[in-house]
């Protein structure tokens, strides 16, 4: 039996997490996605990773949660860790339309998946373009593909926005199709290309261009954790990983790659029921 919860990621800075290039993309750093809604994600092993790494210097510690590593010449000398993480997906993702000019975008099917994992009670239909706005005024948006006209308002969305994201409050939330989720992500994504000059002439090295994309600062992602209730014994308290892991109020952590120009960096929520 496990104790459930989940936890919320809201993005600071550009989120890359993704695979290197490969003969399929050119030069072109993708981030990883659903393969169902193709949005983007954050691997489970990503987000454990990372929380491994926080508690390293604490080998006692670090041995309890996430299991001991094996020993020399002792393959069978690693243990089952307590902690479980699955991968994190899109709640709410920032795109810019110039009659807005942002607003935060959902679909179906991601909100359902953020339903379940938080336990969320409102009844919510999810109807494909309802909307929730403060003001109520916003009736078209402009996206690059075309106008959208949004239907009904829907103020139970309001719901589906975690209170713990920075101005949860500040712009229209619109659900799109499942269909379309994919065409609009890809939309609000953040791309740059990087490039190493040649040291005497004012070209690219051979091999050093490259284009990367990220999910844009404000997108909000959800992911499930569980923890084991006992473990050798010893009876298993969230509060007691929730001090292990100094995750008692939200913080900072950095996920993917890039950190060093600035991606990465995020707000962290973890909620047990």
């Amino acid at each position: 039996m496990y104790h459930k919860g989940h936890g919320i990621i809201e993005t600071l800075a550009p989120l890359h997490v993704g695979a290197s290039a490969g003969e399929e993309s050119g030069n072109l750093n993708l981030i990883f996605r659903d393969q169902f809604t193709q949005t983007g994600i954050v691997p489970g092993s990503s987000i454990r990773g990372r929380f491994r790494a926080d508690m390293r210097q604490d080998k006692s510690e670090f041995e309890f949660w996430y299991g001991a590593d094996a020993k020399k010449n002792d393959p069978n000398s690693t243990s089952e860790g307590i902690v479980k993480f699955e991968y994190a997906s899109v709640l709410w993702i920032p795109v810019y339309c110039p009659n807005q000019p942002v607003v935060r975008v959902s679909c179906p099917a991601l909100l359902k998946r953020y339903q379940r994992l938080s336990g969320q009670t409102t009844a919510c239909k999810f109807t494909p373009y309802s909307y929730f706005e403060k003001a109520g005024k916003t009736k078209k948006l402009f996206f690059n593909l075309g106008f959208v006209n949004l239907g009904e308002q829907d103020p139970s969305l309001k719901a589906f926005m975690p209170k713990e994201v920075t101005e949860s409050e500040s712009y229209p939330l619109v659900v799109v199709s499942d269909t379309d989720m994919a065409m609009i992500h890809d939309m609000a994504l953040y791309r740059q290309s990087r490039v190493s000059l040649d040291p005497d002439m004012k070209i690219a090295k051979r091999g050093a261009f490259f284009n990367m994309e990220a999910l844009p600062e404000g997108t909000v992602m959800v992911f499930p954790i569980a923890l084991r209730q006992d473990f050798r014994e010893t009876v298993i308290t969230q509060s007691a990983f929730l001090q292990a892991a100094r995750m008692q109020e939200s913080r900072e952590l950095y996920f993917g790659g890039l950190e060093s120009i600035g991606l990465g960096r995020t707000n962290v929520t973890l909620k047990f029921a």
